[in-house]
């Protein structure tokens, strides 16, 4: 019995997409949050933590944008949700999903949320 048998036939495909987003995405989130950045270490951070998160099981891309407010003296400030816009792709089977995070002004609250299914 392969894995996706074992372990996934309870759910649809879609169903699959969505937790595999999802799973991701708070790791991520509880992963980085803390990590110590600053306008030099930016586009490398961005970059490790796509690269990373590729490595998951049905992760086809990730997108990172880290939107930096100002530094403290020490020229650095640690990460944190706000600061986070990132899109996770996955696809199993025919069903791609896009999981997000981003800051929401309205609700003043970075935002973890499934922005688009297709199948």
């Amino acid at each position: 019995m392969d894995v996706n048998e074992k372990y996934f036939s309870n759910i649809t495909a879609r169903e699959r997409a969505i937790f595999e987003g999802g799973i991701s995405m708070g790791a991520l989130f509880h992963q980085f949050v803390g990590t110590p950045v600053n306008v030099k270490t930016k586009d490398n951070l961005e970059r490790t933590i796509a690269e990373s998160f590729k490595l998951q099981p049905a992760i086809e891309d990730v997108e990172v944008k880290i939107n930096l407010t100002d530094t403290t003296e020490f020229d650095y400030i640690s990460l944190s949700g706000d600061m986070l816009d990132v899109k996770i792709h996955t696809q199993v089977e025919n069903v791609k999903a896009v999981i997000r995070i981003e800051f929401i002004e309205e609700l003043n609250y970075p935002l973890m949320y499934v922005e688009e299914i297709s199948e």
